[in-house]
């Protein structure tokens, strides 16, 4: 890279992104929990009912996306009457009763910290934390590990959907009791993938930036070797693989109490989907706390390496007095003395 590229860098590429799946990954369960305890739903039957319907409806000649059909049969749970006058703010609401796995949300603060401490200390590096999730956004932003976030990346809903020919009204009706009605926006398995590359684009913190835009490497806000991908299954290869392959970290957790979904993780491991696995415990002690430590630091410590490589690209050798070679020990010891003189 010459002088004249980097004084064009957009960004400083001096983040580390921490990207994380939700359910599962962050939490036990799922995060529609309370939802369904709110309005006395039966979980167990809402989902059954959702893994039926893909079938039902490939029956029908249609096709379904079976990671967010979900969401519109909770519009349909809405629209019918049992969930009647489910709001985004409500969403909101319920996810402050979350409770998250050990150790979270102080292992994100404990995470971020690292770019503070003495070796780091001279750099202007940082460390943010992004969730991305086929779930709820807004129950997402109302949970305590909110804060910590950078942003999240989920699914949404609308509450009050503008009607026909709404560029040629003065004014819009807006309905008494507010309910949400449309899905806005839906995160898939695949769709993470393209999450992924908005974070490395910086498409999130710059909305003059599409995804589908070319920009060089150098300019990306965070390149994906910076980046570090914990999640909890096989639903999460794609992110996975991508992650892997352009030189992130990659890390599958499991709830330790669950013999299955440790032989689940395994399984990615063994088969080279990701780095490493470990239990879904972010305490100070726990494997998982010490893998991502470690990883946060080697990054770090290859940042630092990249930024020495670059300023010796840039600078070259330091110039250097030329001598006329002798093959007299005291002519040459005479001309450094005159010279030093």
């Amino acid at each position: 890279m010459n002088p004249n590229q980097q004084n064009r860098q957009i960004h400083g590429q001096n983040i580390i992104a921490c990207v994380w799946d939700f359910d599962k990954t962050l939490i036990p369960g799922y995060m529609q929990k309370p939802l369904f305890k709110h309005y006395g739903i039966n979980e167990t039957s809402f989902w059954s009912e959702v893994n039926q319907l893909p079938g039902l409806y490939s029956s029908r000649g249609m096709k379904v996306s079976p990671d967010t059909i979900y969401l519109n049969h909770l519009l349909s749970y809405v629209k019918n009457g049992p969930m009647r006058g489910l709001t985004n703010e409500r969403l909101k609401e319920l996810g402050g009763e979350i409770e998250f796995y050990p150790g979270l949300p102080d292992f994100f603060v404990e995470l971020t910290k690292i770019a503070n401490q003495t070796e780091f200390a001279g750099y202007d590096f940082k460390i943010e934390h992004y969730i991305i999730s086929t779930g709820i956004s807004k129950i997402i932003e109302g949970t305590k590990i909110s804060p910590y976030v950078e942003d999240i990346f989920a699914c949404e809903f609308i509450e009050s959907p503008l009607p026909p020919n709404f560029m040629s009204q003065t004014e819009f009706s807006l309905p008494l009791d507010l309910e949400i009605s449309q899905v806005g926006m839906t995160v898939d398995n695949t769709i993470k993938t393209r999450c992924i590359f908005e974070i490395n684009k910086g498409c999130n913190k710059n909305s003059s930036i599409d995804v589908n835009t070319f920009i060089p490497h150098e300019d990306r806000r965070v390149p994906v070797d910076q980046m570090i991908y914990v999640a909890d299954g096989p639903s999460d290869v794609p992110v996975f693989t991508v992650v892997k392959q352009m030189g992130g970290k990659t890390y599958a957790v499991y709830d330790p109490t669950n013999e299955k979904e440790f032989e689940q993780s395994c399984d990615l491991v063994e088969r080279s989907r990701v780095h490493n696995n470990g239990p879904a415990d972010y305490r100070k002690s726990s494997p998982t706390s010490i893998w991502m430590k470690q990883k946060i630091k080697e990054i770090l410590r290859n940042m630092i390496k990249k930024r020495n490589d670059q300023l010796n690209e840039r600078s070259g050798a330091s110039p250097k007095h030329i001598q006329e070679e002798s093959h007299d020990k005291n002519e040459f010891s005479l001309k450094q003395d005159t010279f030093w003189k």
